[in-house]
């Protein structure tokens, strides 16, 4: 039996609930876009811009069906034992979503669940869940760090007490940014082909994680947003934006897919923050601010 009608709901839900509280603290609601693909299925993209809160904000979801061109089938194969040799057929449903304060001292989160599977519709040949919610920050707090991580894996442990402590290094390992050695933020819980339970088991850990997001990042916003900052602060807030377009461009599975799969290109790029800087060999001084934090991007913390 398929579990897209049932994701599909989740995703839904999801969106409003998020979009509703990022409104409450902004003060402007988002744009929304409803689109429908012509190979089956459809969706919503939500978007803010140039609020007095959120520089950009995106929160999207698709539930969309139809069959894998060759290029896309090797792009979805590549490390996937389970989807390689599989019928091209596919339907998914997921909502991601990505938050760029202007407050330099209000760190960029990012948060994704998704549900895949392969072969006739309703007939899945094989399935599986994906996703997580990262935190970004250009300035180091460690309570902010810390509270993101308890409440995701207050969620986890909901499940399985092994869940967090095994995201939480998946997370370390995939938002590492190879030719920089640094991780584009402090983690969260990351997970991917996750298919090795009941789906009603994983349905209910990626249900309990997606409704974790808004208690564990709206306290951090609230604290954050109205910090007085400089340009100087500006400055190393777009230059760790710069780190963020570095990894989602050529490093993300998700953008890379959905660029291979011809995707709506405004909505996966929305992801991208408005403004970013890259400057030459541009080093923080020892034992300022900004080099903290490079250290701890460099050295991953436990943070519960």
């Amino acid at each position: 039996m398929s579990l897209v009608p049932r994701m599909s709901d989740l995703v839904y839900r999801t969106q409003d609930a998020i979009c509703a509280a990022l409104t409450a603290v902004d003060g402007q609601s988002f744009r929304e876009e409803a689109w429908t693909r012509p190979e089956g299925g459809g969706g919503k993209s939500r978007m803010l811009e140039d609020g007095r809160v959120l520089e950009r904000a995106a929160v999207n979801v698709s539930v969309v069906s139809g069959t894998l061109s060759p290029e896309a089938a090797a792009a979805m194969s590549e490390g996937r034992a389970h989807a390689k040799d599989l019928d091209p057929r596919f339907s998914a449903a997921g909502i991601s979503l990505v938050l760029h304060p202007r407050n330099p001292f209000a760190p960029t989160t990012h948060a994704n669940y998704r549900y895949f599977e392969r072969g006739p519709a309703g007939q899945p040949q094989a399935w599986w869940f994906g996703g997580g919610a990262d935190l970004t920050p250009s300035y180091l707090f460690d309570e902010d760090a810390a509270h993101f991580h308890k409440m995701h894996k207050v969620a986890c442990d909901r499940h399985d007490p092994a869940y967090y402590p095994r995201f939480k290094r998946w997370a370390d390992e995939y938002f590492l940014i190879p030719h920089r050695q640094e991780r584009r933020g402090v983690g969260g819980i990351f997970f991917d082909d996750l298919n090795d339970r009941p789906p009603e088991q994983l349905f209910a850990l990626v249900e309990s994680c997606a409704a974790a997001f808004l208690q564990a990042y709206i306290p951090i916003l609230e604290r954050r947003k109205d910090t007085p900052y400089e340009a100087v602060h500006r400055r190393w807030q777009e230059l760790r934006r710069g780190r963020y377009v570095e990894f989602n461009l050529m490093y993300d599975r998700g953008t890379k897919f959905g660029l291979s799969t011809q995707g709506r290109i405004e909505s996966i790029l929305l992801s991208m923050p408005r403004t970013a800087r890259w400057e030459y060999d541009a080093r923080p001084a020892s034992g300022t601010p900004e080099a903290k934090l490079l250290d701890v991007l460099r050295t991953p913390r436990d943070w519960v």
